[in-house]
């Protein structure tokens, strides 16, 4: 079993000074490196992975305050399953879902409180996202 490093919410901001980091899995290397600049030019920490099995590894090792995920990928893997094996080790983990072969996610296939956004989508609209998740989900906490 894989143990993944859970992020710490809610610390006060003299104590919260490494910058917020957001895990990238897009199998497209043109989609993945948009979305990556475009959060990486708000300020956020980036990593990037082109399929679940390298999320996995980053996620074993690395500290990640939300997962960005395509859910069709690389090496026949997708992100509901990353999802869930994240989730299952860092259960307030934020979780967005990306696709351009469906134009929604079930309640039944999707992580509980995740978000599902079609593509083709803007990077300002992943950055106001995202911003908007992590501001909400810090105040949660």
């Amino acid at each position: 079993m894989m143990s993944f490093a859970c992020a710490a919410i809610g610390l006060p901001s003299y104590l919260d000074r490494a910058p917020t980091t957001v895990l990238v899995v897009e199998d497209e290397p043109f989609v993945c490196e948009l979305a990556a600049e475009a959060l990486l030019d708000e300020g956020y920490r980036v990593l990037t992975a082109a399929d679940a099995w390298e999320a996995e590894a980053i996620l074993t090792r690395e500290t990640v305050d939300l997962l960005f995920t395509d859910i069709d990928l690389a090496r026949n893997t997708n992100g509901i399953t990353l999802a869930r094996a994240a989730r299952a080790h860092c259960p307030s983990l934020p979780v967005v879902y990306t696709s351009g072969g469906r134009a929604c996610l079930s309640q039944g296939e999707a992580v509980p409180e995740s978000i599902f956004v079609p593509k083709p989508y803007r990077p300002s609209q992943l950055v106001a996202l995202t911003n908007d998740i992590l501001r909400s989900h810090a105040h949660h906490a």
